[in-house]
């Protein structure tokens, strides 16, 4: 890319709602990847050709979750050297690539491989794009805007159960896989010819007055970015655990993990869960669809709630609304109350990890704000993989029905605690920010 081309387009810069409507679609992806897994789950165990039994789902599950720790882990990695606008891009390949090899993997052993694929891409580019997102709002609607941007991973997530409705078990499961390439297609032109580099990318790679034109066009600060920080450490690590952002940075670390193992632990076995309840397929996957419309509004309200009254409180309660609904589910409520229940919880467990990255991205100075997620992300990875493979032992081992629900319930509890931790920060002025960052070099 040119110099004359950077300077147009740090000049020219992008309009929120566009912005917010790209990072939207492009979150959209993930949302659909995790809920069409769990969506054809049941269709994947019926399915002779591939080989798949209820174990093997479960690993399958965890193996596109280990993509995605090492996705995030490179983009914690990666993030301050190559910036946010080509990680996001080249995340979006190589998502499309590896949806494409699982639409038509004839063996399960290729089917895991497109799964690795797909978690690499994704795994690169959610905390890539949050922190791009933030990097790109004023300070007072970080939360807003990623809670409008993860209300497109929640529309993803409702529409898989929806397609899989119309589809499944009529037609293979193999469509539904096939749809999850179209909006990466249309949506990769936009984001290469609009999304400019972040102010905070600008700045570290020494283009100032790119990153001052950028800030002033689009009414944002110029972020605070210490000389010594300029290039940031190996693996952006390093200021992480730095006095003043360390046990923060821990209990991050631990509610991703928490967060993390319920959205990928539900949305994965919550079509089999339901079947195994006594519900129809059909029936269990419009059950499924309410939970995510729960996830969509309660990332959007709750993104707005956080900037209102603070991002730590709103984590608290999803995580504590989350379980609660769940523990009321277990006692098997009639139609109307688990509908409503089903909502509830998409709003606590699925919002939640919403929540939780908004909270991490607006706790973290400037500097930070890319690699602090994505090595948050990378270190709740683990818990991606757990869920799943939680699931499919729980589902499998006996038990009772109702501690399909007891046992994510208690992680819930976890995350709620574990929020509860987070050091309150106070409100800090431009003198104060810039001594802070001052002393995390």
């Amino acid at each position: 890319m040119t110099t004359l081309t950077a300077q147009r387009r740090a000049s020219v810069a992008i309009k929120e709602p566009a912005l917010i409507t790209i990072a939207a679609v492009i979150s959209l992806l993930e949302g659909f990847d995790l809920a069409c897994f769990g969506t054809t789950v049941p269709s994947l165990l019926h399915d002779q050709s591939l080989g798949i039994n209820a174990g093997l789902a479960g690993l399958l599950g965890s193996v596109t979750a280990f993509g995605m720790l090492l996705g995030a882990a490179a983009s914690g990695a990666a993030v301050n050297r190559l910036g946010a606008r080509r990680l996001i891009l080249v995340s979006i390949v190589v998502f499309s690539l590896g949806m494409a090899l699982t639409a038509v993997a004839p063996s399960s052993a290729v089917f895991g491989i497109g799964r690795f694929l797909v978690g690499i891409g994704l795994g690169i580019v959610l905390p890539t794009l949050l922190a791009y997102v933030a990097d790109l709002s004023a300070p007072g609607r970080r939360n807003r805007n990623i809670g409008l941007t993860m209300a497109g991973y929640a529309l993803g997530g409702l529409a898989a159960p929806l397609l899989g409705a119309a589809l499944l078990p009529a037609q293979s499961f193999r469509w539904i896989y096939v749809a999850g390439l179209i909006p990466a297609i249309i949506i990769f032109p936009f984001a290469l010819r609009l999304f400019p580099d972040s102010p905070v990318f600008l700045l570290r790679t020494g283009r100032t007055a790119e990153a001052q034109a950028l800030s002033r066009t689009m009414n944002l600060p110029m972020p605070v970015l210490p000389a010594a920080q300029a290039r940031g450490s190996k693996l952006g690590l390093g200021p992480l655990f730095a006095h003043s952002v360390r046990t923060s940075t821990i209990l991050f670390w631990l509610m991703s993990f928490a967060g993390l193992l319920l959205v990928f632990g539900i949305s994965t076995w919550l079509p089999s869960i339901m079947q195994a309840a006594g519900f129809s397929l059909g029936s269990a996957l419009l059950q499924t669809a309410v939970l995510w419309v729960g996830a969509g509004v309660g990332m959007v309200l709750g993104g707005r709630l956080a900037d209102r009254f603070g991002a730590k409180r709103m984590v608290v309660i999803a995580f504590a609304i989350g379980a609660l609904s769940l523990t009321l589910l277990a006692m098997r409520p009639n139609l109307g109350v688990l509908i409503v229940l089903m909502f509830v919880s998409g709003f606590g467990l699925i919002g939640s990890q919403s929540l939780v990255n908004g909270l991490i991205v607006s706790r973290y100075p400037d500097a930070l704000r890319g690699s602090g997620l994505s090595w948050a992300l990378a270190a709740g990875r683990p818990g991606a993989m757990v869920g799943p493979l939680l699931g499919a032992w729980v589902l499998t081992s006996g038990l009772a029905t109702q501690w399909n629900f007891y046992v994510f319930a208690i992680i819930g509890v976890f995350g709620a605690l574990v929020a509860l931790l987070v050091p309150r920060i106070a409100p800090l002025s431009t003198e104060q920010a810039v001594a802070r960052e001052q002393n995390l070099a």
